[in-house]
């Protein structure tokens, strides 16, 4: 995959835009096995323990916790997937992000404030208030332009690195599902 540059990605910012506020619905779900590890799922169990069934997140730990436990405000992140396909081209490439659910839905905090929840399938996700940014993974896997484009305020704000959230409810999630406040 090729990095995009700044004035590329800037020039479809007008296309993420255009994702919906109300309702909108997954394109993809990643369960994230092992380091480094990607399988693409049809479906996925979310669980207010777990987090997304067979991930890695509780055993990843973070180091935003004081024992370097799993952060419980994190324990799923969702991307718009206008992004990930500004960044990344076709669907099969957007799990290189790193996040759980790419959701065609305004992630902007405008739209979801932190302790916004969402209906997403049969599970309820609260947003969290911990920023999702990049960092040097991201940009080795889509380029230092890349970072640059969502870190910027305006990238900050419109959330174009996408959101944590915890699992207030369990369920499944499936491809097309729909996302929407509840």
């Amino acid at each position: 995959m090729s990095a995009r540059p700044l004035v590329e990605l800037e020039a479809g910012l007008a296309e993420v835009r255009r994702s919906p506020a109300d309702g909108g619905t997954v394109r993809l779900i990643v369960r994230r096995p092992g380091s480094g590890v990607r399988e693409l799922v049809d479906s996925a169990e979310l669980d207010t323990e777990l987090g997304l069934v067979g991930d890695t997140w509780q055993a990843r730990g973070s180091k935003a916790t004081p024992d370097g436990s799993a952060d419980p405000e994190a324990q799923v992140t969702l991307m718009n997937a206008r992004v990930a396909e500004l960044l990344a081209g076709p669907a099969d490439a957007w799990a290189a992000a790193g996040d759980q659910l790419y959701v065609d839905f305004d992630l902007a905090e405008s739209n979801l404030p932190a302790g916004t929840r969402l209906a997403v399938g049969e599970a309820v996700i609260e947003v969290s208030a911990t920023p999702h940014t990049g960092c040097a993974k991201f940009s080795s896997r889509f380029g230092v332009d890349a970072l640059r484009f969502v870190s910027t305020p305006e990238g900050r704000g419109l959330r174009l690195r996408g959101i944590n959230a915890r699992i207030v409810t369990g369920g499944t999630v499936r491809l097309g599902d729909r996302v929407a406040k509840a």
